[in-house]
């Protein structure tokens, strides 16, 4: 079992930065893969980047690649999303979650584990 409890959001003006985390519970974090995905109101959840158990292999959508950089620190149970130049477009509420995996998966389906999503506002 492994809980993830999100941290980081909040009111930035677009061009601005935020820096999410995602602190897990359980001794077997490095064992999973870890994605971020992303939620506006009235669209679909969408994936936005993940990396792989050791943090040698990363995967972005389109939209958020070379504004976004995920990376993961095992000794600490955490991965971060940098979000920077950001955009009114990036508002969404934002999760992150677990893969047992060796892959970087991008589709909501391959993930184990959800937390409970912190919410990102980009004013114009």
């Amino acid at each position: 079992q492994v809980q993830l409890v999100e941290s980081g959001g909040g009111l930035v003006q677009a061009g601005g930065s935020l820096r999410l985390s995602c602190a897990a519970s359980g001794r077997t974090f490095r064992s999973y893969a870890m994605g971020w995905f992303r939620q506006a109101p009235g669209k679909e959840r969408e994936f936005v980047a993940a990396i792989s158990w050791s943090g040698g292999s990363t995967y972005y959508a389109d939209s958020v690649k070379g504004r976004f950089t995920i990376s993961r620190d095992n000794a600490k149970n955490t991965v971060y999303l940098q979000m920077n130049s950001l955009k009114p477009e990036d508002t969404a509420v934002y999760y992150c979650a677990a893969a047992l995996t060796s892959r970087t998966p991008a589709l909501t389906f391959e993930y184990d584990y959800w937390g409970q999503g912190t919410q990102v506002t980009v004013s114009s």
